[in-house]
């Protein structure tokens, strides 16, 4: 993977795990810690991407062609990547992303059968092989997550077992590389989830680049 001055940090997680939440307080830890901070998010960050997000995730697309799908997100991703995540990185700051390449690999390449190291490759093609210095997964029973979601787009509105797929393959990618890895139960209360991902954050940000 090419290096850089810079720091990225990417959550994931089922639907309903309070990424959006627990990405807002680590950017506010991190400002305060005195970095410069560029938050963003997947499928998005430039005008192509969030473009490409309408298709994917609006429900007016429900029905998609799965190997579409798969090939929109990698094309957001790579437009982002290209666009706002290596030139932040470049600058040496603090790039932390909602959502990154392990969720096409969960819910394209597990949840929708698509095959794990093809969507994988495919990614990692779209993006010069950029993967993040820390990934952050929140995991939660979709039974529970998916009550908090009140207008379910397209990919939310699908059945409980797709999503249990999903969850057992972020568990399952954490599972294989626990360094770069930090799994937290999402049910916790909130502030002590951002206490565990403060603190891992700190270790990282603390390590010579």
């Amino acid at each position: 993977m090419p290096t850089s001055p810079g720091v990225f940090i990417a959550f994931e997680g089922g639907e309903g795990a309070g990424k959006s939440t627990q990405e807002q307080l680590l950017a506010e830890h991190l400002t305060a810690a005195g970095h410069e901070v560029v938050r963003t998010r997947e499928p998005g960050g430039t005008p192509a991407a969030e473009a490409m997000r309408n298709i994917v995730l609006s429900p007016e697309f429900i029905g998609l062609d799965a190997r579409s799908e798969a090939l929109l997100f990698a094309a957001s991703r790579g437009e982002h990547v290209a666009r706002v995540i290596r030139p932040a990185l470049a600058r040496g700051a603090v790039v932390v992303c909602d959502r990154y390449l392990d969720s096409s690999v969960a819910y394209q390449g597990y949840g929708r059968d698509l095959g794990v190291e093809r969507v994988r490759d495919l990614s990692l093609w779209a993006t010069n092989n950029l993967l993040p210095d820390l990934t952050i997964v929140l995991d939660i029973d979709p039974v529970i997550g998916l009550t908090r979601i009140t207008n379910p787009d397209r990919l939310e509105a699908e059945p409980i077992e797709y999503h249990a797929r999903v969850r057992a393959a972020f568990l399952d990618i954490a599972k294989g590389d626990p360094d770069r890895y930090l799994v937290i139960d999402a049910v916790l209360p909130i502030h002590e989830i951002a206490k565990e991902i403060h603190e891992r954050a700190d270790l990282l940000m603390a390590v010579p680049r």
